[in-house]
């Protein structure tokens, strides 16, 4: 296999460290210190005195902004791809911003959240400033986009949703959508990791059904003590075996959909951890999150957007395209203008579908 090499100028990548005062003293004890990665077109020295839009990258589950800036074998990081796209005059040039928002749990879906810590005001009411202040940005929502695949795309259109005064147009590659289909066919595996941790280890025999789902609380979706076990334990590991990713990932989820101060790790479970009875009243906070319920609350705040590009596998492994197509029915229903995209794939490793979102973002925000 030949190795192909772009002769696109490459740009700039600038990295600070930007000291956050929202994210100081998050529940998770996450650095509130963050590497913030920048990248500058070619023309952005050449031209000293241009103002450029702006995209934010978000990353998916399990990723930091950065990885996005790394090597990429047989194919192109976002900064090379952003060059090329820009030197083949596919789009104008852009500035990108890469923020981190990885935490303990693994990630987060860029919503305020009183277990994680309130990611979305870190990018809207931080980074957003900080960036515009440092470089020559076209400081103003119609020319300020993000974009991102999986949780970054569920960010992405959460926030076109509930913080359009910062954002003009987004893209969204298989965000998180339909949790009844995303999210629910993975909760068993998830029940069956956790339940390694119950206090004591089981025995062969009778077996109290009613007195075992009902004890601390777990009909009210709290943690009996095993989940604080297993994240322990999952701390101390540098690789996490597929069902414990799997299964920090829903913890992640459940803490960014239904936090509560009150209860043991600082978030409800949607699932009898014993029985995995649903729980209604749990389960209707995730789904007040789910984006194809949220269109008709925020009909009026996505019409004010200049762009909405959404795409997704129609391999998906976790289903989202399902989601997608919901939905992209429930937008135009709503008569909310946007592009949706299919294509033949899965949910991996599909980054070079910003060949076509960032040129759209690059088309919609431009001066």
């Amino acid at each position: 296999m030949a190795i192909k090499r772009s002769k696109a100028p490459a740009g700039t990548l600038v990295v600070q460290d930007h000291n956050s005062k929202i994210l100081k003293g998050n529940p998770l004890g996450d650095p509130h210190v963050r590497k913030l990665a920048v990248w500058l077109p070619p023309q952005y020295e050449a031209n000293p005195q241009q103002r450029f839009p702006v995209l934010y990258d978000l990353v998916g589950f399990t990723g930091t902004g950065l990885s996005h800036t790394n090597w990429k074998p047989f194919g192109d990081n976002v900064p090379e791809r952003a060059a090329r796209l820009i030197h083949e005059q596919k789009m104008g040039p852009a500035i990108i911003v890469f923020p981190d928002c990885f935490t303990a749990l693994g990630g987060n879906q860029y919503i305020n959240s009183s277990a994680i810590g309130n990611y979305a005001d870190y990018l809207t009411r931080e980074i957003i400033p900080f960036v515009d202040h440092e470089f020559r940005t076209l400081a103003g929502r119609e020319h300020r986009g993000c974009f991102g695949k999986s949780s970054g795309g569920y960010g992405s259109i959460i926030h076109a949703m509930k913080y359009p005064q910062y954002w003009g147009a987004i893209a969204d590659h298989s965000g998180d959508s339909y949790f009844d289909f995303v999210y629910w066919h993975d909760w068993p595996n998830t029940l069956n990791e956790l339940s390694r941790h119950r206090t004591a280890r089981r025995k062969p025999g009778a077996y109290d059904a009613l007195a075992e789902s009902t004890r601390k609380g777990m009909a009210e979706g709290l943690d009996d003590g095993r989940i604080k076990r297993f994240l322990a334990q999952a701390w101390k590991k540098e690789k996490l075996a597929g069902s414990e990713g799997h299964c920090i990932m829903n913890l992640c989820m459940a803490a960014t959909y239904d936090p509560d101060p009150r209860a043991p790790n600082g978030f409800r479970v949607p699932f009898n951890l014993e029985t995995g009875e649903l729980i209604p009243k749990r389960w209707a906070k995730w789904q007040a999150n789910d984006p194809v319920n949220l269109v008709d609350k925020y009909r009026a705040n996505l019409k004010t957007l200049r762009g909405i590009y959404i795409d997704c596998g129609w391999r998906d492994q976790y289903h989202i395209q399902y989601g997608t197509r919901i939905l992209s029915k429930r937008l135009a229903a709503a008569g909310i203008r946007h592009t949706y995209e299919e294509f033949d794939d899965n949910h991996s490793d599909v980054d070079y579908r910003m060949d076509v979102s960032l040129p759209f973002l690059y088309r919609a925000l431009k001066p």
